[in-house]
């Protein structure tokens, strides 16, 4: 079972409506799609920043103790906290005592996420969610830009063979900018290295995307 393409056409054709001036995808849920649909998507090019292609070397990233300490944690008592506030909405599917005692995402994800779209496990949960497994199948431009040193996506997973495969793929690889950081100079307040590519990006598909 997957959710994935459903939620994506119902949100893209909402934003067609409403002629918004961005337009902005969650990271792995794009990706996900287009490698769903390959040339079929009605969208022309696609941007990504700090994706975490594999949801597995994601999580056991997260879960390394400095990691847990710093993100993890915090991380999964938000997610309690948005789902407690409608737990009436859950209560007949889902042991939502059980979901609220999660100490990792990991935890939370197999309590509650897994359970709520449907997934047998977790293990099949994150498989689905995982991108690296559609990225040779995107048919339209896609800039993929990461950090190797990005503790949410671990660069081992990173799939550089897959984007060398793909010409439709281009995968920029830095090696400092953290997840969406990127940030540049000594004091850095102006626009980042992320800014300055997606404008570059933006304007090549405006000015040369009829030619590919």
């Amino acid at each position: 079972m997957t959710f994935i393409t459903p939620v994506v056409e119902i949100i893209y054709c909402s934003l067609q409506l409403k002629r918004p001036s961005k337009q902005f995808f969650p990271r792995m849920l794009l990706l996900n799609y287009l490698g769903k649909m390959g040339p079929k998507t009605p969208l022309k090019a696609a941007a990504t920043f700090s994706v975490g292609w594999n949801t597995f070397a994601c999580s056991e990233s997260l879960e390394k103790p400095l990691n847990w300490l710093l993100f993890n944690y915090y991380l999964t008592t938000c997610l309690q906290s948005s789902i407690n506030k409608h737990r009436h909405m859950f209560v007949k599917q889902i042991d939502m005592d059980h979901v609220m005692k999660a100490k990792s995402i990991r935890e939370f994800d197999k309590r509650f996420t897994s359970v709520m779209f449907g997934y047998r496990t977790i293990d099949d949960y994150y498989t689905d969610a995982s991108p690296n497994r559609r990225l040779k199948s995107v048919g339209i431009p896609v800039l993929c830009l990461n950090s190797v040193d990005d503790v949410f996506s671990p660069s081992h997973a990173i799939p550089i063979e897959t984007a060398k495969q793909n010409p439709n793929v281009a995968l920029v690889l830095t090696s400092y900018g953290g997840h969406i950081g990127f940030l540049e100079g000594i004091w850095p307040r102006q626009s980042t290295y992320m800014d300055r590519v997606f404008k570059q990006f933006v304007q090549a598909m405006v000015e040369h995307g009829h030619e590919l």
